[in-house]
């Protein structure tokens, strides 16, 4: 039988792995999502949307699917899913992995400010009127209406709904990657003068650090969260190589 994987997911490498580990016939593969994107990428494998009713949710999910291996292939912001993977997993007393893309790091011309929260993005802009990119994604930009005096450039999958209350923002729906050629076309077509981002590495959207840098604009950068300790891969080849290590001893309890 199969060995039963879990990838907690909702973002690229999360389906580049599931991919990966669907072509072993040992393995049978499902996919977690959280449901936040209206219209996910097609993943290839089997999907499951929506929340599992927290760490008893998700410890007795496991149990009952007989699941051998939980991969938490989350983005790096979100923390509370991760937490409740690594207690699910003690629990349940099913191995976990995860998978821990390494954040942007500043080089020489960058100019970031970084801070905490994004309450502390919204300080970190200042009472003078400023031109805003919030590249954060939809679930976190209503924080800025504390800040109404600026004029924001904001980008999501989804729509932002409700719209914030301010009184000058324009709306971009678009999914990455995004080049940099594209990024810089664009903060030069809006006027910015600040980008206010989640370290959310990888090269998908490093296009937007990459063209502050080339137009010399700021960047509030807003710090990752604490994770939990788990055994983790920063690439998906790497994850990949390690799941037979997590799996011999399942295999050998006859599971």
């Amino acid at each position: 039988m199969p060995h039963r994987i879990l990838i907690l997911g909702g973002t690229t490498e999360a389906r580049q792995l599931a991919g990966k580990l669907a072509l072993r016939a040992d393995l049978s593969v499902t996919l977690s999502l959280a449901g936040r994107t209206e219209s996910p990428v097609t993943q290839g494998v089997p999907v499951r949307t929506g929340g599992f009713g927290g760490v008893p949710g998700l410890a007795a999910y496991l149990e009952e699917a007989g699941t051998a291996l939980l991969i938490d292939a989350t983005h790096p912001y979100a923390a509370r899913i991760s937490a409740n993977a690594a207690d699910a997993a003690q629990l349940s007393g099913v191995p976990i992995m995860a998978l821990r893309r390494p954040g942007w790091e500043p080089v020489d011309s960058d100019s970031w400010t970084l801070v905490a929260t994004v309450a502390g993005a919204v300080e970190a802009l200042g009472e003078a009127p400023r031109r805003v990119f919030l590249a954060l994604g939809r679930q976190e930009v209503a924080a800025f209406e504390a800040a109404p005096q600026h004029h924001y450039l904001i980008r999501s999958v989804d729509p932002v709904e409700p719209r914030l209350a301010v009184p000058v923002a324009t709306y971009l729906l678009a999914r990455g990657p995004f080049r940099e050629a594209d990024e810089r076309a664009l903060l030069v077509e809006h006027g910015i003068n600040v980008i206010v981002s989640k370290n959310s590495g990888g090269e998908a959207t490093y296009g937007k650090i990459a063209a502050a840098r080339a137009v010399g604009i700021g960047v509030i950068m807003v710090r990752r969260p604490e994770l939990p300790d788990v055994p983790s891969a920063e690439t998906v080849e790497a994850l990949a190589a390690m799941v037979d290590h997590f799996l011999e001893p399942v295999a050998e309890r006859g599971v």
